[in-house]
C-alpha cells in the first residue's frame, strides 16, 4: 500500500514538475509556428512569384536581416532545393514528423532548406516559414538547380 501511494505521489510531482517546466514539446513547436504579422517574404524562381510568411522565431529574425538574398539553390531527393548558407542561424530544431509542400526550415545551423512536395521525415529542422499559396510551387522548384531570390515583401 505505501508503494503504491509513493508510486502515485512521484507521478504526481513529476506532472506538476514537467508542466512547470514546458515539457510538452508540442507547446515549442507551437511558438516555433506562429506567423509573424507583416513578415512576408517573396520568392521567385523560375519567374514565378510566391508569398511566405516567416515566422516568430529568433531564426526567421535572422533570415530576414539576412533579406534580399539570389542564391542558387541545389536539388536533393525531387522534393526540396537547398543552399549552404555562410554563417550559422540560431537553432531550435525538432522532428515535424511530416514535411508539407512550401516548408522553409533550417538543417543544421546553416542550411536553408525550401520543400516542394509533402513527405514522412526522421530528420529535425528548425522552421523558418511558409509559403501561402503553393499552387505552381512543384513545378516552379522541381526542375533541377535553380537560382530562387528571397525579398521582403513591400
Amino acid at each position: 500500500m505505501r508503494r503504491t501511494s509513493f508510486i502515485m505521489i512521484l507521478t504526481f510531482v513529476s506532472m506538476l514538475l514537467c508542466s512547470a517546466s514546458s515539457c510538452d514539446k508540442n507547446d515549442s513547436e507551437t511558438k516555433n509556428n506562429t506567423p509573424m504579422p507583416n513578415r512576408k517574404v517573396k520568392i521567385t524562381a523560375n519567374s514565378q512569384t510566391f508569398t511566405a510568411t516567416l515566422y516568430d522565431n529568433a531564426t526567421a529574425k535572422v533570415f530576414q536581416e539576412m533579406l534580399p538574398l539570389t542564391i542558387n539553390m541545389i536539388e536533393l531527393n525531387g522534393n526540396e532545393k537547398y543552399y549552404d548558407l555562410p554563417n550559422s542561424l540560431p537553432t531550435n530544431s525538432s522532428n515535424p514528423a511530416t514535411i508539407q509542400n512550401g516548408d522553409l526550415m533550417l538543417y543544421g545551423s546553416q542550411t536553408l532548406v525550401l520543400f516542394y512536395k509533402s513527405f514522412s521525415t526522421s530528420y529535425s529542422y528548425t522552421r523558418l516559414g511558409k509559403v501561402d499559396d503553393v499552387t505552381g510551387l512543384d513545378s516552379a522548384l522541381d526542375s533541377g538547380n535553380i537560382t530562387v531570390t528571397f525579398e521582403m515583401e513591400k
